[in-house]
């Protein structure tokens, strides 16, 4: 009888054993399931560029000098920068460097604020740029063709810091500037200003950024042409050129690329 009792209470003990495995192997399974099989793996969303907020458009501009000399073009442009004038020079299709500021809704607001620039004899005589009245559909080509007739140029900004990349975003700004958009100063501001662009996606117009300083900041800025190459003023006094984005150099400290239109 006593057999009897041991017997039972081993079997009934295998069972309560089975029983545990068995919960045990359903809640792996649904587990696993939960985690795989409905959900299925986690997907890492892919990086692709938000729609872009379109640049302020250059309506009337002042256009003050001629000069055949680059460094006066740019003492002149400084000067106009110390009377709080957003001043740029640029290398006029008649071999002449030219100055121009401002950005006036109206011809009229325009005048009236060179008139007064000219009764306190910090300009001279003066000219009314009236709006780039090409549709933006052509602007890309257009930013080439004006970058590319910077190249060979030994482009100076002026006395800005170094840190902040002027001169090289000094170029970008007159490039798109001579195309009717208003683009910030320096190569920061234009970082913020665009929108992402992946590397593998870049087009002929957006702007290219490097950190080349031993901070992690932006201090870098050129154009991209297509083909893996960019235009840039690679330093101070510097001439353009065009450089490549595979590069040894510039491929380890390229930072990213932004879009404006």
């Amino acid at each position: 009888m006593r057999k009897n009792h041991i017997f039972d209470f081993n079997l009934t003990m295998d069972k309560r054993i089975d029983f545990v495995k068995l919960v045990v192997s359903f809640i792996l399974v649904i587990s696993v399931l939960f985690l795989f099989g409905c959900t299925g793996p986690p997907v890492t969303p892919s990086l692709k560029p938000a729609s872009p907020i379109p640049l302020p458009s250059i309506h009337y501009t002042i256009q003050v000098g001629a000069f055949s000399n680059m460094d006066n073009a740019v003492r002149f442009t400084e000067k106009l920068r110390n009377q709080d004038v957003n001043a740029y020079h640029f290398l006029h299709h008649s071999g002449l460097y030219k100055v121009r500021f401002g950005n006036f809704s109206s011809r009229e607001a325009a005048v009236d604020r060179a008139k007064a620039l000219y009764s306190k004899g910090i300009i001279h005589d003066f000219y009314i740029v009236t709006p780039n009245q090409c549709p933006r559909d052509n602007l890309k080509d257009k930013i080439i063709r004006t970058a590319d007739s910077f190249i060979g140029v030994p482009y100076r900004w002026g006395g800005e810091s170094a840190e902040e990349g002027f001169d090289c975003s000094g170029f970008t700004m007159t490039v798109y500037q001579l195309n009717g958009l208003e683009l910030p100063r320096s190569s920061r501001a234009q970082w913020r200003a665009g929108s992402f662009v992946n590397k593998s996606e870049l087009e002929k117009g957006n702007l290219v950024f490097f950190r080349t300083t031993a901070s992690s900041r932006i201090s870098h800025v050129g154009i991209y042409d297509g083909d893996g190459q960019f235009i840039h003023a690679p330093g101070k006094g510097k001439r353009v050129r065009r450089s490549s984005l595979n590069s040894r150099y510039y491929k380890a400290h390229y930072a990213g690329a932004r879009t404006y239109f």
